[in-house]
């Protein structure tokens, strides 16, 4: 008996649990939506895209990326390998590079970072006028990397060092650097500061002896010196093109002349 009415209860069991444990659908009471006679439509301008400023490193010049001081950031690097000067046997020298120029600013050039603003404004007007761009070999130099980049006497003073210096190429002119001095000559005629101001405009060929073979050029602000494929190859200008070399003689804003002074290349920038 026992047997059986444990039987019952186990089917009794079975049944319960089949039992179909579906909840009952939601009842959906839809209602129509309807507007008062005054309602209107809310009326809104269509939408308008606002782009953002550039910043001065992202604006455009004929198609080229306008030059500003970034672009002449020292280009020294700890992960170039050590340089060893064997030209005297006798004072063996090794040069190490600087540590780059996230550790060290630009020259202070009137109390601020920078370079002297002229070099801006010719190589931003070659590249308006080549719709070429114009690319820097060297700009500032740090005292460290100068040593490193250049290991000759003539370079001790060298004027990247206070941001009165670059050297450059035009890409798609690398073979015709004297179209590039004419435009450089050119742009003291066609800027309104300078247009028919003798001192400015007159450029004379320096009659001295250079460490190169064509005549360089001056006029009062600017000293410009052409070097040929074999000519002033220092460790940034590695490349097999000639280049032109840009110095800064004389200072428009404070009236002065601009030259090197050990104190202007040592301590005329911020370490960080």
């Amino acid at each position: 008996m026992n047997c059986q009415r444990l039987f019952i209860f186990f089917i009794i069991f079975l049944l319960i649990g089949c039992k179909d444990n579906k909840k009952p659908s939601l009842l959906v009471e839809i209602e129509k939506v309807s507007r008062l006679e005054g309602d209107i439509y809310y009326k809104h301008q269509a939408p308008t895209k606002n782009l953002m400023q550039l910043y001065p490193y992202e604006e455009e010049t004929a198609g080229f990326f306008k030059i500003t001081k970034e672009f002449f950031r020292c280009k020294g690097s700890p992960l170039n390998p050590e340089r060893v000067d064997t030209s005297n046997l006798d004072n063996v020298k090794v040069y190490l590079d600087c540590v780059g120029p996230a550790k060290h600013s630009l020259p202070l050039i009137n109390e601020k970072e920078g370079i002297y603003p002229v070099l801006l404004d010719i190589l931003n007007y070659i590249q308006r006028k080549t719709k070429k761009r114009v690319v820097i070999t060297c700009g500032h130099r740090c005292p460290k990397h100068n040593s490193y980049a250049d290991t000759s006497n003539i370079a001790k003073t060298s004027k990247h060092m206070i941001g009165a210096e670059v050297d450059f190429y035009v890409q798609g002119l690398e073979n015709s650097p004297l179209k590039v001095m004419d435009l450089i000559f050119d742009f003291y005629k066609e800027d309104s500061r300078y247009r028919e101001i003798e001192e400015y405009e007159r450029f004379i060929q320096y009659q001295k002896d250079t460490d190169v073979s064509t005549p360089p050029w001056h006029n009062k602000e600017i000293f410009v010196k052409l070097n040929q494929y074999d000519e002033g190859r220092d460790f940034n200008n590695r490349h097999p093109y000639p280049y032109i070399c840009i110095q800064v003689l004389y200072d428009r804003s404070t009236k002065q002349k601009v030259s090197y002074t050990w104190e202007k290349a040592h301590r005329g920038y911020l370490q960080h």
